[in-house]
């Protein structure tokens, strides 16, 4: 049941960030299929790949202050929008660094404040 409420949630905290980021959009499908899709592909790299991504940029985290784990968050985002374009068609469009930069953040900030308020 864990899984489900955090797809849930990331796939809130997805929309937010197609709706709000600029550079980060949804061409040729609907925003809540490409939502629930990239929520999907994106929960699933937070508990197979992420944790690995994390422990090999320590060094690099430590040097900068933990801001390197940011990059890492864009770097999975970006991942993660190539799977859900590639399996599910969700046609979301990534205009540069900056936007997925920026977006990475805004899910991060959704997540955590929907997880808070969802009680997991």
């Amino acid at each position: 049941m864990s899984f489900i409420i955090r797809w849930l949630v990331t796939s809130v905290a997805a929309a937010v960030a197609i709706w709000l980021i600029p550079g980060f959009s949804v061409v040729g499908s609907s925003l809540l299929g490409t939502s629930v899709a990239l929520g999907l592909v994106l929960s699933l790299i937070d508990v197979s790949i992420k944790p690995l991504a994390q422990a090999l940029s320590i060094p690099l985290s430590i040097l900068t202050l933990g801001i390197f784990y940011l990059i890492v968050n864009t770097l999975m985002l970006y991942l993660a929008a190539w799977i859900a374009n590639g399996i599910f068609g969700a046609g979301l469009v990534i205009s540069g660094f900056g936007s997925a930069f920026l977006a990475s953040i805004v899910i991060s900030i959704v997540a955590s404040a929907t997880s808070k308020l969802v009680g997991e």
